[in-house]
């Protein structure tokens, strides 16, 4: 396909990847009806690592042993942010959920001036206080406490702001995908070891189309097509606009949880979502998209 082509197709797929994304957030909500955490997990990553390793075959012959141990570690951290994320999401509401889930992006740049003595912008500053008014009007109750799914989102949120950290540590000089594949062997590993020394799980129930098709759609689409979207997308499009567009998951996430879970929305509720999705816009853009560019 032509760089043109690919340019034209790249927002679109971008776009494809924040839908997939936030329909993910209800329907693994209905799947954890049926399937106890670890083993969702494990599936979901087990699959997606065996599709994604198929759909990278040509570039295997990259491979080398330190793929492991990176793939290990950015593996751990993306099977906690899962694994805390989901165990939240059990104890609270889809939309909510997919909101708080994305104030990764503000923790993002404070994280790394912890690590790599970066320091945050004035933009990161003021996204970060955007969130956070935005989290009190989406967690706080009347009694200005906040529930445990919330809080466990939120610590899932430092998790996704962790694994996005080492991954830029560790990817430097690495395939990409192959490196991706290696990460969801590892946080399948994982899952398998914490869901089968804790968890019982009939695996027979896989063959109710009810529960089967939730998890195809999270192993399949959420998973392996998604990710591929969103590489392929961020390869032909300006990083602004890709930031923009992906943050819209949680945006979708809202209105499917809406329409197909029946999630109630209150005034309240939404003005703290549009505080959390402007905090994101500001610290993944710095609103550059608003500032005209200077002729060449």
């Amino acid at each position: 396909m032509s760089p043109k082509m690919m340019r034209v197709l790249a927002k679109p797929m971008l776009c494809c990847s924040a839908l997939i994304w936030g329909a993910s957030f209800f329907i693994m909500k209905n799947a954890l009806d049926n399937i106890p955490v670890f083993h969702l997990l494990a599936i979901r990553f087990t699959v997606g690592g065996l599709l994604l390793s198929l759909i990278c075959w040509s570039r295997w012959k990259a491979f080398t042993r330190d793929y492991l141990w990176r793939g290990a570690v950015i593996g751990g951290f993306l099977f906690l942010a899962y694994a805390v994320q989901t165990l939240g999401l059990a104890l609270t509401t889809p939309s909510k959920n997919a909101f708080l889930t994305a104030s990764y992006c503000v923790i993002v740049p404070f994280l790394t001036w912890a690590v790599v003595k970066v320091k945050p912008d004035r933009y990161n500053i003021a996204a970060a206080l955007l969130c956070i008014t935005g989290v009190g009007f989406v967690s706080l109750n009347d009694q200005l406490s906040i529930n445990a799914g919330d809080l466990l989102t939120l610590l899932c949120a430092v998790f996704y702001a962790a694994h996005i950290v080492a991954v830029a540590k560790v990817s430097p000089g690495k395939d990409v995908l192959l490196l991706t594949t290696f990460q969801f062997v590892f946080a399948g590993i994982y899952s398998w070891i914490f869901g089968l020394s804790m968890e019982e799980f009939s695996f027979q129930l896989l063959s109710d189309p009810g529960v089967f098709w939730p998890l195809a759609y999270l192993c399949i689409m959420a998973t392996t097509v998604g990710l591929l979207f969103q590489n392929v997308g961020q390869v032909w499009s300006d990083p602004a606009s890709a930031s923009v567009i992906l943050s819209l998951e949680s945006v979708f996430g809202v209105l499917f949880s809406v329409i197909f879970y029946g999630d109630p929305v209150t005034g309240r509720l939404l003005a703290g979502f549009a505080l959390i999705f402007v905090a994101v816009v500001c610290s993944e853009t710095k609103f550059s998209f608003l500032r005209r560019k200077t002729p060449a």
